[in-house]
C-alpha cells in the first residue's frame, strides 16, 4: 500500500538557485525548520497522549528530528554561521493550518497529512539540493535528510489510517497535496526550506 502520493507542484530551479547562491541562509533556516518539525512531533504527543498506538512513532520522529538539527547546527559552526535569535514566522506552514478542519477528529487527521506533505516537501527539496552539491560530504549529508524526510512522510500517512478509513485519508490527502502545490507556487523564491 503507498503510503503518500506525489507532489502536485515540483520545486522551480529558481528556488535551487537561490539556496545554492547564499547556503549560509539556508542552513540557517533548515536549523530553524529542524527544530520545528522536532517540536510538531512533539505536540501531537502532548495533544493526543490517547493515541498510544502512534506515540512510539511520534516520538522517534521528534528525536530524529532534534537528531538532525544537531547535525545542521554542527554543520554550522564548522562554517562559522551563527542561529538566527528567533525563528520567523513561516507563511508555507501558517498557510496550510489555516486550511484545517475545526472538529477534534478531522483537525486530528489533517495536522497529520499536513505534516506528511510537509515531509514529502522536504524530502524533494533536500534531493534538489544534494544533486546540486559539489562537495562529496554535503552530497552524502542532504541525501540522507531526503530519505529521511521521505520515510516521515510515509509514517504521518500510517498514522492517519490507523484511525481513518483508507478512501477518506487518501482523499483528503490529495486535497491537501493539492492546496500545498498552490501555496508553493505562489511562494516568494527565497534561500529556506519554504
Amino acid at each position: 500500500m503507498k503510503l503518500s502520493l506525489d507532489l502536485a507542484v515540483a520545486s522551480r530551479q529558481e528556488w535551487l538557485d537561490a539556496v545554492m547562491s547564499d547556503f549560509p541562509s539556508f542552513l540557517q533556516d533548515h536549523a530553524d525548520c529542524e527544530r520545528k518539525a522536532s517540536a510538531m512531533a512533539m505536540s501531537f504527543v502532548a495533544k493526543y497522549p490517547d493515541r498510544k498506538e502512534i506515540l512510539p512513532d511520534l516520538i522517534d520522529t521528534g528525536i530524529e528530528e532534534l537528531e538532525h538539527f544537531k547535525l545542521v547546527y554542527d554543520l554550522m559552526v564548522k562554517h562559522n554561521i551563527p542561529l538566527r535569535h528567533s525563528i520567523g514566522e513561516d507563511l508555507y506552514v501558517k498557510q496550510l493550518i489555516k486550511m484545517c478542519h475545526s472538529g477534534r477528529e478531522e483537525r486530528f487527521m489533517d495536522r497529520l497529512l499536513i505534516a506528511s506533505v510537509l515531509e514529502t516537501r522536504g524530502a524533494e527539496r533536500f534531493r534538489m539540493v544534494a544533486e546540486a552539491q559539489t562537495d562529496v560530504d554535503m552530497q552524502k549529508f542532504y541525501k540522507m535528510l531526503w530519505v529521511s524526510e521521505a520515510k516521515h512522510g510515509h509514517i504521518f500517512v500510517k498514522m492517519a489510517l490507523t484511525y481513518f478509513p483508507k478512501e477518506p485519508v487518501y482523499d483528503r490527502l490529495q486535497w491537501w497535496i493539492d492546496k500545498e502545490g498552490e501555496i508553493i507556487d505562489k511562494l516568494e523564491i527565497r534561500p529556506a526550506l519554504h
